[in-house]
C-alpha cells in the first residue's frame, strides 16, 4: 500500500514513542484481534491533519509500521475525529453505507472498525483501528462496549506513561540544581573567604608597621569590616547549607569542655559590648553529646538578637542546664514582646525579631539557631513570660548517638 512518509513533528514523535513504552500495548491489541477476528490492529495518532501509527499488531502483512503517516483525508479515522463516534462494520461490500465508500476499496478491507481514544481532559487523543480483507461477524454490541473498553484503558496508560515521564524530567531538573548548589556553596565557602583572607592578613601587617593614629584607626575599621564580613559569609553558607543542601552539618560527639566554650562566648560579647550587662548561669555537670561550635554559634546569635532588641538598660539572663535526659539553653532580654502576628515568621530566614527597625545583619540568626537545634534533634522556641521579656529557649537529648 501507498503511504505518506514524512517528518513527524516533534510532539507526535513524542506521543508515538510513549505509547511504545507501554507494556500493556502489545497485549491489548493481539485481545482486540482475537475479539474481532481482524488480523491487523492499530493505535492511531491522529491530529487536524495526520494519521500516525503508534503501534501495530499486524498479521496480514498490511505494510504499516510504528512512525508511518498517513494523510488524513485517506483514513476513515478522519469521520471518528469530526463526529467522535466510533466506525464499526463487518462486510463493507454488502452494506448499505460502506459498500460504495472508496476506501475499503482502496485499502482492500471488508471489516473494519475505528474506535475513538479521548484524553481525560475530553480531547481526542486518537484512534483504535482493526480491519481484515475478510467479513467478520461484528454485529454482536459487546464487541464495541469491549472495544471502548479498550480505548478508555490505552488512554488512562498513555498519561501515566506521561506522568512517569515528567517525573523523570523533573528528577534531572533536580540532579541539575543540586549541581548549582554546590557550586553556589562552593563560591561562598572558597572565593569569597579567600579574598577576605587576604584583605585580613594585609590588615595585620599594616598594624605591625609603624603608623600614625589616622592610619591605626582606619586599619581597625578594616579589621572590624573584615570580621563582620566574615560572619556574613558564615550565615550565608549556613543558610545555603541548611536551606538548599538539606540540613546544617554537625559533628556530635561527647563535649565536655561545652560549659567553657560558652564561657568564652559571652565574655567576647561583654568585651564588644562594654556598656552592656551579660549574666551567665551554667549547671552543666556531666557531659552534653553535641557540636559545640554549633552550639556556641547558637548561643552568640541569640544573645547579638537580644543586644539588637531588648532594652539596653536592663540585663541578659543566659543560663544553661543539664537534666538526666536533655540539655536546655535560655537567653532572655527585658524590652517589648515581640508581637504574636509575627512569631510565625520569627524563624524564617531574611526575618528579624521586631520587624518595624532596621538593623545590621541578613536576618538569618534566628533562622540558623532553629536549625542548628533541628541538626541536634533539639527545638529551638520562643517563650514570652510577661508582656515586658522575650525568652528563646534550646532544647537538645544530653545523650545520642555520634556522628
Amino acid at each position: 500500500m501507498e503511504m505518506v512518509r514524512k517528518k513527524l513533528n516533534q510532539a507526535i514523535a513524542a506521543d508515538v514513542n510513549t505509547i511504545g513504552r507501554i507494556a500493556a500495548v502489545p497485549t491489548i491489541l493481539q485481545v482486540v484481534a482475537r475479539t474481532t477476528g481482524m488480523r491487523f490492529v492499530a493505535i492511531a495518532r491522529v491530529t487536524d491533519d495526520s494519521w500516525t501509527a503508534c503501534a501495530v499488531h499486524d498479521l496480514i502483512d498490511f505494510g504499516m509500521k510504528p512512525h508511518d503517516q498517513l494523510e488524513l483525508e485517506a483514513t476513515i479515522c478522519n469521520e471518528v475525529r469530526q463526529q467522535h463516534q466510533p466506525v464499526i462494520f463487518g462486510h463493507a461490500s454488502a452494506d448499505a453505507c460502506w459498500s460504495a465508500h472508496p476506501l475499503p476499496k482502496h485499502y482492500g478491507f471488508e471489516s473494519y472498525t475505528s474506535i475513538p481514544i479521548f484524553r481525560s481532559d475530553g480531547k481526542l487523543f486518537g484512534t483504535l483501528c482493526a480491519l481484515d480483507p475478510e467479513p467478520r461477524n461484528l454485529d454482536d454490541p459487546n464487541i464495541l462496549k469491549t472495544l471502548e473498553l479498550f480505548a478508555q484503558l490505552i488512554a488512562a496508560h498513555f498519561e501515566s506513561e506521561e506522568r512517569l515521564a515528567q517525573s523523570g524530567t523533573d528528577l534531572l531538573a533536580a540532579h541539575d540544581v543540586a549541581k548549582l548548589r554546590e557550586q553556589f556553596i562552593a563560591v561562598l565557602g572558597h572565593d569569597l573567604r579567600n579574598p577576605l583572607q587576604a584583605i585580613m592578613m594585609g590588615a595585620e601587617m599594616l598594624r605591625l608597621s609603624n603608623l600614625g593614629a589616622s592610619a591605626k584607626r582606619t586599619v581597625a575599621r578594616i579589621d572590624h569590616s573584615c570580621a563582620r564580613m566574615a560572619g556574613l559569609i558564615s550565615d550565608v553558607l549556613d543558610f545555603a547549607r541548611g536551606r538548599l543542601g538539606g540540613g546544617i552539618p554537625v559533628s556530635l560527639r561527647k563535649d565536655e569542655e561545652l560549659a567553657e566554650q560558652l564561657r568564652d562566648v559571652v565574655n567576647e560579647l561583654r568585651m564588644a559590648h562594654p556598656g552592656r550587662e551579660v549574666n551567665l548561669k551554667l549547671k552543666i555537670n556531666q557531659p552534653v553529646t553535641c557540636d559545640g561550635r554549633r552550639i556556641a554559634q547558637l548561643l552568640g546569635n541569640l544573645i547579638s538578637n537580644a543586644m539588637q532588641h531588648g532594652a539596653p538598660d536592663r540585663p541578659i539572663e543566659v543560663q544553661a542546664r543539664c537534666t538526666s535526659k536533655i540539655f536546655e539553653l535560655s537567653v532572655c532580654n527585658a524590652g517589648a514582646p515581640i508581637a504574636a502576628v509575627k512569631r510565625t515568621q520569627l524563624f524564617q530566614p531574611f526575618t528579624r525579631s521586631n520587624f518595624d527597625e532596621p538593623s545590621p545583619g541578613l536576618g538569618l540568626g534566628l533562622y540558623i539557631g532553629a536549625e542548628i537545634a533541628k541538626a541536634h534533634r533539639g527545638t529551638l522556641e520562643l517563650q514570652c513570660s510577661d508582656e515586658t521579656s522575650t525568652c528563646f529557649r534550646l532544647t537538645i537529648p544530653i545523650r545520642q548517638a555520634a556522628r
